[in-house]
């Protein structure tokens, strides 16, 4: 009976160890299920932290992991590509903006300096030459002319034309060593908030090939140009007003769209303590038309009256009625002080102390209206109708205009 009841004793322990291992089995294999099927529910209620999202988790399986703090149920990307439309554009034309170097002769021995940088465009390769926009501040007063390239190479470079009224010059190098040409873009259909980027040169060569980013800030702005520095606003120049941080040697830099196309060219800035944030360039589609005319004529062609003229309100009202002979109601307009013999204004008819008030029946309230009316609405060849008043008289002529060089 001793033995009986050990051998079942045995058997009995034996049993209790195998029954012991398989419930563990059992149970490992539940708890492995739970876990399974619930950590998916604990991470899209927040519940468990973000280090339990495995390593070399890739976009696609991040994506359908909930953000913390996010919308219940709401997949979010927590991986991106580093490879965005930003770095695509700045790739695709950065390497067309170069250094433009604005070296000047200083002294008796006519020894050379740099006295300036800023930067350029190029926008056109053919006949083994290089095309580069920049702004005419950047190489007025230039002796010579360098343009450093994307890889710092310097090369010398030939002014081919330069306009002062729209901040535009164009320059040519040779083209060996370019192998980047910018796309041109379009700014009639720019929109306000559209993202842009400013590539440029700011501060100097130092910092070459800088990316700011922005949005546009405004559209058809129209900044004040005092050339002559006498007070009294030569010019309006429109711009395109952006945020993309514009400083000094980013000037003739490109302004490019989210498609790396340029879309304008960067030209002043507003420093002063107070503004932050305002950085302007030209519109790419003004700016064409003068880049044109600068490749092949040397200078923009503009129509011509012949005539010097200054604004009424530059001059005391006495003179209004005592020396123009103006009518009392008349308050606005252009007098002439010189007219250029056989010009189309003298061919007109018109003489000195005459006052235009209107151009093809459209009211001239200064000398900036009536350029802006034969610079923007006129071209060379046409024929314009000039109101004025001679003698406190009213009358109107008609005159056809040229072109300056032809005098």
């Amino acid at each position: 009976m001793g033995y009986i009841n050990e051998d079942y004793d045995n058997r009995r322990k034996n049993g209790s160890r195998g029954g012991y291992f398989i419930a563990s089995l059992v149970g490992a294999i539940l708890g492995a299920l739970i876990i399974i099927f619930t950590i998916p529910t604990l991470l899209k209620y927040d519940v468990l932290p973000y280090n339990l999202i495995p390593k070399g988790t890739t976009t696609e399986q991040a994506s359908e992991v909930p953000n913390r703090g996010g919308v219940p149920g709401t997949a979010q990307t927590v991986n991106v590509n580093i490879s965005s439309a930003v770095t695509d554009a700045v790739s695709k034309v950065s390497d067309a903006v170069v250094g433009v170097i604005n070296i000047q002769e200083t002294g008796f021995w006519q020894d050379t300096s740099e006295v300036g940088t800023g930067s350029g465009v190029i926008y056109k390769k053919e006949n083994g030459k290089a095309f580069i926009v920049t702004n005419h501040h950047v190489i007025a007063g230039a002796s010579n002319v360098e343009v450093s390239l994307s890889d710092g190479e310097r090369v010398p470079a030939k002014v081919l034309g330069s306009d002062e009224l729209m901040d535009l010059a164009v320059i040519q190098i040779d083209a060996a060593k370019v192998k980047t040409v910018a796309e041109i873009g379009t700014s009639n259909n720019l929109v306000v908030g559209e993202p842009v980027l400013a590539i440029g040169n700011p501060l100097g060569l130092q910092f070459s090939g800088s990316v700011t980013q922005g949005i546009i800030s405004g559209v058809e702005r129209t900044i004040p140009q005092d050339f002559n520095k006498d007070g009294i606003p030569d010019w309006q120049s429109e711009v395109l007003q952006t945020d993309a941080a514009i400083n000094p040697g980013n000037s003739g830099g490109a302004l490019v769209n989210i498609e790396g196309q340029v879309i304008g060219i960067n030209s002043m800035k507003i420093a002063e303590q107070a503004v932050e944030g305002i950085g302007l360039a030209i519109p790419i589609d003004s700016a064409i038309p003068v880049i044109e005319d600068l490749e092949k004529f040397g200078e923009v062609r503009r129509p011509f009256m012949g005539v010097g003229l200054r604004s009424l309100n530059e001059i005391p009202s006495y003179h209004w009625q005592e020396t123009l002979k103006l009518p009392k109601n008349v308050e606005k307009g252009v007098f002439i002080v010189s007219v250029m013999p056989n010009s189309p204004a003298s061919v007109a008819g018109l003489k000195e102390l005459d006052v235009i008030v209107e151009l093809d029946g459209k009211p001239i309230v200064d000398v900036l209206e009536l350029r802006k009316h034969l610079y923007i609405d006129k071209e060379i060849g046409d024929s314009m109708e000039v109101t004025y008043y001679r003698d406190g008289k009213k009358f109107t002529t008609t005159m056809k205009l040229t072109q300056e060089e032809t005098y």
